[in-house]
């Protein structure tokens, strides 16, 4: 290995080695767990509380390095497999401090359901790891192995809460349906390979170009390909496993589902589809075009007859991949790219306040998640149920949250595009989604409360969570920063590409 590989990957390897120290010393150290008087729970075992540590300060370590690294020149390494440019380091340094966030939000939760255990820990770190190579993937193979490494990372922990019914449910549809995508993406990678005969990603691309190439086969791989980060992303048609999910998987199981992974696929869908086939743009654009209408129609019209808060959010997590998926639609733009990578930034961001929330009034006999659980809230939490408003409020794009300059960002990039009519049915569906999102806000603000509301999490989570809010205000008032690191970023990487 050379030094330029090994400062490529660093970050990658220290993270696979503090995952692994964290594992093996957490069997070290002896346990002192007292049965609680006041609740029927365990103490904080000493041994997830060192692994907790170690984990909150590598990931503020390696989120560090990354957005220091923001400014380094693309280059590629490990024979080809790696690449480190501005977009890498962008979503990774993203992706670092969102797990940290989902953890900080996740501690009191898994305290009192005895899930606050090293196990999680360390397969939410390898979970990480795994975003983090499919982040910097130059080769079909890394690519695919990333996406494995995060996927078997995040079924075991759906699985975690083995004891419960609709835990094990969910994941073992989870990972059928995972693995059945999984298969249409590798398959699809089979038949780009079979016609181009090289796994590496510049190489496809240039082997694309040339026009004596057997499209068909090509066009074939390619709709394995868009279907398998489809299911990733949880479009329709194949979102059958996000409901189930989001419901069945323990509270903070879910955000870590449904936050980082999605910057992750971001960057999976950008080098396949933009770095690699943009030859063949002709073929997947309106693929995507397809699955983005489907995913705003169906997404938000479901969410609507919801009564459970984490499939109603399930839902809209469908509706909000597919403005995603219409920031893909121009044709190798780069403020439309930087707007969709806008969005989804800024999607992590509310869902990270959203799924906090929930599980800041959630209690060790009480989880958090119908719309009557939050009746009445502003009269007893003020403050929280403002921040419940203010997600809510980014959620459906309402001014002057983040989630409006995201959206209308997005359908700037359409109009520009000479699509008005997509554009037009993203405002329509936005409005209905407004319906879902405005009725969470009237229940805790103008309904009788039918229950206790009892806040639990550390003051360090309910501080982070304060911030939160007022992250995703502040950026709506003043998305200008943002949105300029999202387009020199991109501009930066599709130059050096």
């Amino acid at each position: 290995m050379e030094l330029v590989d090994f400062i490529a990957v660093m970050p990658e390897l220290v993270l696979l080695t503090v995952a692994c120290i964290l594992l093996l010393l957490s069997t070290f150290v002896r346990e002192e767990i007292k049965q609680s008087d006041a609740l029927d729970a365990f103490d904080t075992p000493r041994a997830a509380s060192m692994v907790f540590t170690g984990a909150c300060l590598v990931l503020i370590f390696l989120g560090s390095v990354f957005f220091y690294r923001i400014s380094d020149l693309p280059y590629t390494a490990m024979s080809g497999l790696f690449q480190a440019d501005a977009i890498a380091n962008v979503l990774k340094g993203c992706s670092c401090f969102a797990l940290l966030i989902s953890l900080i939000y996740s501690k009191q939760y898994l305290q009192d359901r005895g899930l606050f255990r090293p196990d999680f820990i360390v397969l939410s770190l390898f979970a990480l790891l795994g975003q983090l190579v499919l982040i910097s993937g130059a080769n079909l193979l890394t690519l695919y192995l990333g996406l494995e490494l995060m996927a078997l990372s995040t079924y075991a922990l759906v699985a975690m809460r083995h004891s419960d019914a609709l835990s094990s449910e969910a994941a073992m549809k989870y990972f059928v349906l995972g693995a059945l995508a999984s298969g249409f993406l590798l398959y699809g990678i089979s038949m780009i390979y079979g016609v181009t005969g090289s796994l590496d990603l510049l190489e496809i691309f240039r082997t694309v170009l040339d026009p004596r190439i057997n499209h068909l086969v090509l066009a074939f791989g390619l709709v394995f390909i868009v279907s398998g980060l489809a299911f990733k992303l949880g479009a329709v048609p194949f979102h059958m496993w996000v409901p189930d999910v989001y419901q069945g998987a323990p509270t903070a199981v879910t955000l870590l589902i449904a936050a980082a992974p999605k910057l992750a696929v971001f960057a999976l869908m950008f080098r396949l589809l933009v770095n690699t086939l943009l030859p063949l743009l002709g073929d997947w654009q309106p693929m995507l075009m397809i699955l983005a209408v489907l995913s705003l129609i169906i997404g938000n019209v479901t969410a609507i007859a919801q009564t459970n808060l984490k499939r109603m959010l399930a839902y809209s997590a469908i509706a909000q991949m597919g403005f995603v998926l219409l920031g893909m639609l121009s044709i190798f733009d780069d403020h439309a790219y930087s707007a969709a990578m806008f969005y989804v930034i800024t999607y992590v961001l509310t869902t990270l306040g959203t799924f906090g929330f929930l599980m800041v009034l959630s209690r060790s006999d009480f989880d958090c998640q119908t719309l009557d659980d939050l009746k009445g809230l502003n009269r007893k939490h003020p403050r929280f149920a403002l921040i419940g408003l203010v997600m809510m409020f980014s959620l459906a794009g309402i001014p002057p949250t983040v989630g409006f300059a995201a959206k209308l960002s997005v359908l700037e990039a359409l109009v520009d595009a000479e699509m008005t009519w997509l554009a037009v049915l993203a405002v329509i569906t936005s409005l209905i989604a407004a319906f879902y999102y405005l009725r969470v806000v009237k229940v805790m603000y103008f309904d009788e409360p039918i229950g206790e509301h009892r806040v639990t999490g550390s003051v360090l989570a309910r501080s982070i969570l304060g911030l939160n809010g007022i992250a995703v205000l502040v950026l709506g008032i003043f998305p200008a920063s943002l949105m300029a690191l999202c387009l020199d970023t991109m501009r930066r990487t599709l130059m050096g590409s």
